[in-house]
């Protein structure tokens, strides 16, 4: 009895201080008096917000196999799309498509306004793929994909990779050429680019860094270098060159030189993903656990 008694106090202090805990901001990147909002919840899980040219946000409840679309005008969630492929992250690209990570059977998608699907990629010369986690698409339209390994129990395969490991992958602008990038990664998860296209952030969750490239013609990746000693699940970019974090310490930002600058803290047990929303890309979405969160910023986002 002791013990169940000592484990709620322990249980109900770690909550309060996560509920409690401050944002820091040191370089004024949050609006003045702007308060993190609960969108909505209730989800299995959220994850791989994408942002519409309009600034609405279409993100992922993957143990629900859904993708969900919270509108920035009313501040709603509707289901857009059932049967979702299990999908993670996603991505829009020039023409208003969901590029979508769907794992259900390792696949990529292409989602038009309407649902239809599209199955641009499943396999990796001739092997099925470990199961597409995170994507960015480039101003050329050039795609680059993390291919981790996560034992889903919804698979209906044997869950062993049929790849030799856990690697960053290009897919040309024209979907013709599909290449390793980086085959020196554990496990590759979250990414994001410049908004020029010139340079690649990914997070070796496995590893617990994020690195940092310079692309190249063709797509090539060049002096590769450890940014932070890290890991993240998802990440986004703002105009400044600032990279946001997640994990299980809710939004963490760093400067261009690696440098730590802010910390928005998340009233859940993980904080999955992030991107910059809203007609003026100020309004920072968060997608954590059974959540989705919302804070108006300074700065605006690329995406």
């Amino acid at each position: 009895m002791k013990r169940n008694i000592l484990s709620a106090i322990i249980f109900l202090s770690l909550s309060s201080s996560i509920t409690h805990a401050q944002i820091v901001d040191k370089k004024n990147l949050i609006e003045k008096n702007a308060q993190l909002e609960k969108i909505a919840d209730g989800f299995g899980f959220t994850e791989g917000p994408a942002v519409s040219r309009l600034g609405d946000v279409y993100f992922s409840d993957q143990p629900n196999n859904r993708i969900i679309k919270w509108s920035f005008f009313t501040n709603k969630t509707e289901v857009f799309m059932e049967d979702a492929g299990r999908s993670n992250g996603m991505f829009m690209d020039r023409e208003g498509n969901i590029i979508a990570c769907a794992d259900e059977n390792n696949q990529l998608w292409s989602i038009d306004d309407k649902g239809n699907k599209t199955v641009l990629l499943e396999a990796y010369q001739g092997k099925k793929l470990n199961g597409p986690n995170d994507l960015y698409i480039t101003p050329s339209g050039t795609m680059y994909i993390t291919d981790p390994l996560y034992k889903r129990d919804y698979w209906k395969r044997d869950a062993v990779s049929e790849q030799n490991g856990e690697h960053l992958y290009l897919l040309s602008a024209d979907r013709l050429q599909f290449m390793r990038v980086d085959d020196k990664l554990v496990k590759p998860n979250g990414i994001v680019g410049t908004y020029d296209g010139k340079t690649l952030y990914v997070a070796d969750i496995g590893a617990e860094k994020v690195y940092k490239y310079d692309i190249i013609e063709d797509g090539f990746l060049t002096n590769r270098e450890v940014f932070v000693e890290r890991g993240s699940d998802g990440m986004t970019i703002d105009y400044r060159g600032n990279l946001y974090l997640t994990g299980a310490d809710g939004v963490k930002i760093y400067n261009r030189k690696g440098e730590e600058i802010g910390h928005i803290p998340i009233p859940e047990k993980w904080t999955a993903n992030v991107v910059f929303a809203g007609p003026d890309r100020k309004t920072l979405f968060i997608t954590a656990s059974e959540s989705v969160y919302k804070i108006r910023m300074k700065v605006y986002g690329t995406y």
